[in-house]
């Protein structure tokens, strides 16, 4: 189900808690909120819709992709960029990225997964885990 974007600062502001299998109708929630508004927005984490879990969305090149409990466990090549976010009031904002994350993550049968990341991508996943440990670019 579609969900209505929180704006909250001081909610989006908090950190996440761990997702569990109890979790899974907020996961399918949010891909439908992002899958909404892809026009605009490329991922999004749990705390954007009102939940505050450890669950992100995001388009990784063309196929959505479901993360429980992500956590960036490798980092190298540090940048400075802008982003945006639908969460946010305002224009885009200033923020360091890394080219390439080595993330550890759980599907959607709570297996722990681990892969690595680069480019676009890897910039999608490092906003929407921010989000998740509640810092707001």
């Amino acid at each position: 189900m579609v969900k209505e974007l929180m704006h909250d600062p001081i909610f989006l502001a908090a950190k996440s808690e761990p997702a569990t299998k109890d979790d899974i109708e907020t996961a399918k929630d949010l891909l439908d909120t992002l899958t909404a508004h892809k026009d605009g927005c490329v991922g999004m984490a749990a705390n954007m819709i009102g939940v505050r879990r450890r669950i992100i969305v995001f388009d990784n090149e063309g196929t959505y992709m479901t993360m429980f409990n992500p956590e960036i466990i490798k980092k190298s090549g540090p940048y400075d960029t802008e982003e945006g976010c639908l969460s946010l009031l305002g224009g885009p904002r200033r923020c360091k990225r890394f080219r390439t994350i080595k993330v550890q993550w759980q599907n959607e049968d709570f297996s722990t997964r681990i892969r690595t990341f680069s480019g676009w991508t890897a910039q999608i996943i490092q906003h929407e885990i921010d989000h998740c440990d509640g810092i707001l670019i």
